[in-house]
């Protein structure tokens, strides 16, 4: 429980107890006005009784008419007091209205307590001000993140039925590079989302890319398996769409991923990352030495955010390894965030070691998925890996190359940085 929620609670019954002991102690008792009321009359009486004395013993009546007067005074009163009643000195119900006082200051504030637990919704609450609290953080604030995550982590554990509280744990685990915990949130999500397929498929993609970012790039057992259950629902999901072109295009399968691409082209031509999308069916399009197709008129509307923002760099191979690699070696080059070793890249391209050397500019064309694009870091560390296995994962006998430091990423394309592939992996 929060302290705001209850310092609020404290005023509400504060307030609640007033409305009910102001009248049970304050409230003046119909009993009591009716009392005083008669105690008026009697003390009027007698004022009257003691001025026909005087006046019978100063002559003013005769004694017959003092006599007739009085029986009609007397007559008068016993309506209102009877004979026997004195004053009353006691206000009637006292002790019960302090009865009903006490009952009340224990009764309300307990009651408030338990019904709230029962009904209240204090997990959701607490859930609520933690996605505001992750939502507004920053880079001087990231140290706090994950205990910000811990906590949501277990309010949604508590009230699980809150889709939005599980959207936003994992897209936080995105951001802190916590694939297995993403994954899992985003599968929490997909079983608390309403029976709409569309989204629970949108949840089991974004599982799928979370698993796909765990594996660098690799198109495992976990990722298949999330991407068939979100395309049994919806065959167009388009985060399956693009792992799925993504893993054609990393296999030399440019037809397939233009296919995946342009279908997301389709059904999302509003999609955040839509610039990036055409730039990979560009790309596609030149790996098959062909043209790509003039875009129809809804797609083609310029991004500005699009205007080459990125690095530029010229890989060579060192002289000592030319004669140890043929040249239909496959060759990697990616660029990841900089003091960043693991993650995926944010800029990938694939070639052969025939096109060494080579100039390459590295900006969100080459992105593997909209969430992770170069334009969004401020340096990066580029390195180019030459494989045999045709796998972006390093392996042993790989050979490899990185920038000696971080590239600042900016829309310059002046002079490039120097990559040199001098290094071969043992292990």
């Amino acid at each position: 429980m929060t302290q705001a929620f209850w310092i609020a609670a404290t005023v509400l019954i504060i307030f609640a107890l007033g409305f009910v002991l102001y009248p049970v102690m304050f409230h003046r008792r119909g009993a009591r006005q009716q009392t005083d009321l008669r105690n008026q009359n009697l003390l009027a009486y007698r004022s009257r009784m003691a001025e026909l004395e005087k006046e019978h013993q100063a002559g003013i009546i005769d004694k017959e008419a003092y006599r007739q007067l009085r029986e009609e005074l007397a007559g008068a009163m016993l309506d209102d007091v009877p004979d026997n009643e004195a004053p009353s000195k006691t206000v009637p119900g006292r002790k019960s209205a302090i009865a009903i006082a006490l009952f009340s200051i224990l009764l309300i504030p307990a009651a408030t307590v338990l019904l709230y637990e029962e009904w209240g919704a204090m997990d959701s609450v607490e859930s609520f001000l933690a996605m505001q609290e992750l939502g507004s953080s920053d880079e001087a604030r990231a140290t706090q993140m994950s205990e910000l995550t811990l906590q949501l982590r277990a309010r949604l554990e508590a009230s699980p039925d809150n889709p939005d509280g599980w959207a936003m744990l994992g897209q936080t685990y995105m951001r802190l590079e916590r694939y297995d915990d993403a994954a899992w949130a985003f599968r929490k999500l997909a079983d608390n989302v309403s029976s709409d397929d569309g989204s629970r498929a949108v949840a089991l993609g974004l599982a799928a890319q979370a698993q796909f970012f765990r594996s660098q790039g690799a198109m495992t057992e976990e990722v298949t398996s999330a991407i068939e259950e979100a395309r049994a629902l919806n065959p167009d999901e388009v985060n399956s769409l693009g792992l799925l072109g993504i893993n054609a295009f990393s296999q030399g399968n440019y037809r397939e991923a233009i296919r995946y691409w342009e279908r997301i082209q389709t059904v999302a031509p509003d999609h955040p990352q839509l610039a990036s999308i055409q730039g990979g069916i560009k790309e596609a399009y030149t790996r098959l030495g062909e043209q790509p197709p003039v875009p129809a008129p809804a797609f083609s509307e310029p991004n500005d955010s699009a205007g080459g923002v990125g690095v530029t760099v010229r890989v060579t191979l060192d002289e000592a390894f030319k004669q140890d690699i043929p040249d239909d070696t496959t060759l990697f080059l990616f660029a990841r965030a900089a003091n960043t070793q693991s993650g995926p890249p944010l800029a990938v391209v694939r070639l052969t070691a025939s096109a060494l050397p080579i100039e390459v500019r590295l900006d969100d064309s080459h992105a593997m998925a909209p969430q992770a694009v170069i334009s969004g870091a401020e340096k990066v560390v580029v390195t180019a890996r030459l494989t045999r296995s045709g796998n972006i994962n390093a392996q042993a006998g790989d050979w490899q190359g990185s920038t000696d430091s971080p590239i600042e990423v900016s829309e310059d394309q002046g002079a490039p940085v120097v990559l040199v592939i001098d290094q071969q992996l043992i292990d």
